[in-house]
């Protein structure tokens, strides 16, 4: 039985997604709150397995109750709030800062034709990220520097481009590689993150805000730039054409997922071959695993993410069980390597 804690300030959203869980045999509401302060109470008293949280509330907001939650008794969280427009859609991203793990929107009213689609995917969301073992969070967590060794560069390796890929975990570690890395960066970097439709361009818009770089989703046969991050749009396969350009199609699903990271890193080893550098990140499921072998045997320059730092060493881990990675690195030193590895042709 899943036991689940539900915050929000609204009573009717709180009777809403309590409906909504109690329809499946195996979760359980245990508590509800109605602000940040009831919720770090109840969390602490009743131990949920998980937690669904609002981020606009009275006191204590979601952000803050998120950042002393995962201090005090961390669980996992995700957040399902009624934002609707690109300013608070980025901001809610601040809350996977302190800790929490998805953000969903609020179900529409029972009578709108996507309240079943909605249910499904928080029902989803909850079976799924309960299984990720989360860890307390320091109050203050210092910048760590990496000191890397020296790179062996492939026979002629010249880098055109980074291609990306991340699920579960992946915000809070794509945003700490971009902090990292020069302002100057010299390639352009392509991403497939998988999150709920609709917060990708809020999601985009937090980064930039977030880490000083441009960050943006791109428009079909876009030509890409050095020291931008693309980031695939939603329910469009991205992938990256040989005079590096974006190329966004109605292909079918890859591993249940549009986007997915094995069409982007596949089109990479089709396209770009050896002047590609992959990174694969924190997710779960095995997503891009092949592909980035298939980049590795191109002769591109693979980097996956280290266990110690991924919230789930699915994806990452899959890739490493097939060889597929010349790197395996925390995120603040995947950043120092990319500048070393790009300032290498």
């Amino acid at each position: 039985m899943i036991n689940v804690l539900i915050v929000d300030d609204s009573r009717v959203s709180r009777e809403l997604i309590t409906g909504i869980l109690e329809n499946e045999p195996d979760i359980r509401v245990i508590g509800t709150a109605s602000n940040g302060t009831e919720a770090v109470h109840l969390a602490a008293l009743l131990s949920p397995d998980i937690i669904t949280m609002d981020i606009n509330m009275p006191g204590i907001d979601g952000f803050e109750a998120t950042r002393q939650i995962m201090e005090t008794s961390p669980v996992p969280i995700i957040i399902i709030s009624g934002i609707d427009n690109l300013a608070e859609i980025a901001a809610s991203f601040r809350v996977m800062e302190a800790g929490a793990l998805a953000v969903l929107p609020k179900p529409p009213n029972p009578l709108n034709s996507r309240f079943n689609s909605a249910c499904k995917e928080i029902v989803s969301s909850i079976r799924t990220y309960v299984e990720v073992k989360v860890i307390k969070r320091r109050a203050i967590s210092p910048s760590r520097r990496y000191v890397v060794e020296p790179v062996t560069f492939p026979s002629g390796f010249n880098p055109r481009l980074v291609v990306m890929g991340a699920s579960t975990g992946g915000p809070p570690v794509i945003q700490t590689i971009l902090r990292e890395l020069p302002r100057n960066f010299p390639l352009p970097m392509v991403l497939v993150q998988h999150m709920s439709p609709g917060f990708i361009e809020g999601f985009a818009e937090w980064l930039s805000n977030s880490t000083g770089f441009t960050v943006k989703v791109p428009e079909a046969n876009e030509q890409v730039r050095p020291g931008i991050m693309y980031v695939a749009p939603d329910s469009m396969q991205t992938g990256i054409t040989a005079d590096l350009r974006i190329s966004l199609v109605q292909a079918p699903p890859e591993h249940s997922l549009r986007p997915s990271v094995s069409y982007l890193f596949r089109s990479a080893a089709t396209n770009i071959g050896s002047c590609a550098i992959g990174v694969l990140l924190t997710g779960m499921g095995n997503d891009g695993a092949s592909e980035l072998l298939s980049l590795h045997l191109k002769g591109a320059v693979t980097i996956i993410q280290d266990q110690e730092s991924s919230i789930v060493y699915g994806m990452p881990g899959e890739a490493l069980k097939l060889g597929a990675a010349a790197y395996v690195l925390p995120p603040a030193e995947i950043a120092h390597e990319l500048t070393l590895l790009a300032t290498s042709g």
